[in-house]
């Protein structure tokens, strides 16, 4: 079982979804939450962790944290050294997700397995969380029309980035000589709000 599997085993998707939802969570496709946005497609949450490539200890922006469940996702996969900071527009969804993630928190069996992770309400104007970078890690559950330079600027040496961008899934890498962006596919996201 690779680290992503491990994630996914230890955080339950039913936990992250509406009541009226929870009997579909094993469904492999995108899961209505409420606000016209959704619980991403489980095959496509994997595809993009796998490509983040989140290590123990890492500093993860989660932009579009939705119901929870990916910030809980990635708090598994940074361990009880990492520091995951999701981000959400919707205010209902914030708090939708800020208590789905306290629940499962609350339900890990040690302490040592509680890591940093938190979810907050995204600053009006204001895409990402310039104050708190650099970020080893970000990773966007909305899809961008252009890549989004202000947080590709959020990304420390050597940080990566996984976010679709009109259609296609991209993984940005900050190099010494600039991003390195590659494509990983095409997929299908509710539109990012940017400022």
């Amino acid at each position: 079982m690779d680290a992503v599997e491990a994630a996914f085993a230890a955080t339950p998707r039913t936990r992250f979804l509406p009541r009226a939802e929870r009997r579909r969570a094993d469904h492999d496709g995108p899961l209505p939450i409420g606000h016209g946005m959704t619980c991403s497609q489980p095959r496509t949450v994997a595809a993009m962790l796998r490509l983040l490539d989140v290590r123990p200890g890492d500093r993860v922006l989660d932009v579009g944290s939705g119901s929870g469940w990916t910030t809980a996702l990635l708090a598994h996969l940074t361990g009880p050294t990492g520091d995951v900071l999701g981000l959400e527009v919707e205010p209902d969804l914030v708090d939708l997700g800020t208590a789905n993630l306290a629940g499962h928190l609350a339900g890990q069996h040690a302490a040592a397995h509680r890591p940093g992770a938190r979810i907050e309400a995204a600053r009006p104007g204001v895409l990402g969380d310039p104050g708190g970078a650099p970020y080893d890690r970000v990773l966007v559950s909305a899809e961008a029309r252009d890549l989004p330079t202000a947080l590709v600027d959020q990304l420390g040496p050597g940080g990566r980035m996984v976010v679709p961008v009109d259609g296609t899934m991209l993984l940005v890498r900050a190099t010494p000589t600039g991003p390195e962006v590659t494509r990983h596919g095409a997929y299908l996201f509710v539109p990012l709000r940017e400022p």
